[in-house]
């Protein structure tokens, strides 16, 4: 399991071929608060199945940034076939980001 950092060119095909709820974690290399979420959504890739994780870096990806209206990172954006169903900004421990998973689960 775990994550994949995703390109802005690959986006689009891998969300549209996922299976399940696809997680994206929006972040940069800068951003304080996304180094302190970053181990978090990792440990939480590796152990909650169910779903496709991917890390998109926004100083690469400016498009997607705008696109999904990214305003503050980190920002989650849970997404089902292409499309939006949640989003969370900010710094999540592990239990409460399993938690806020958890009702996507099929």
């Amino acid at each position: 399991m775990g994550y994949k950092e995703i390109s802005e060119e690959e986006f689009d095909k891998t969300v549209r071929s996922a299976s399940g709820p696809v997680v994206v974690d929006f972040w940069a290399p800068w951003c304080g608060p996304c180094k302190l979420f970053g181990p978090v959504f990792e440990e939480v890739s590796n152990e909650l199945e169910g779903f496709l994780y991917l890390k998109v870096n926004t100083d690469n990806a400016q498009g997607l940034a705008r696109r999904y209206n990214i305003r503050s990172i980190p920002t989650i954006v849970v997404l089902r076939g292409g499309i939006e169903l949640e989003r969370f900004t900010g710094v999540f421990n592990k239990e409460q980001f399993i938690e806020k998973l958890k009702k996507f689960i099929d």
